[in-house]
């Protein structure tokens, strides 16, 4: 389930540390936080979907790894990150 262009430039535009910033971890996350979403919910309806399961599990997989790079080396993002997106309790 990929986004479009239109969501992801908002994401990109929410998300950018500055001007032009397409790559930063924020807006990584936000990306694969928003088709954790969109495949969630498909596959909700398709529960034998096994493509799909695995290709959820490693976009959480990849989102895992960057907040993990973002707590370690800039904590303050990794919170405002975490808050924006309320990802962890």
């Amino acid at each position: 389930m990929a986004l479009t262009k239109e969501e992801k430039k908002q994401i990109i535009d929410k998300f950018a540390q500055a001007k032009g910033d397409t790559g930063s971890p924020e807006i990584q996350v936000a990306i694969l936080s928003k088709e954790v979403d969109k495949l969630q919910s498909h596959l909700a309806d398709n529960k034998h979907d096994s493509p799909g399961k695995r290709g959820l599990l490693s976009k959480i997989a990849k989102r895992r790894r960057l907040l993990r790079y973002l707590s370690i080396h800039n904590p303050e993002r990794y919170q405002k990150i975490i808050k924006e997106l309320g990802l962890k309790k």
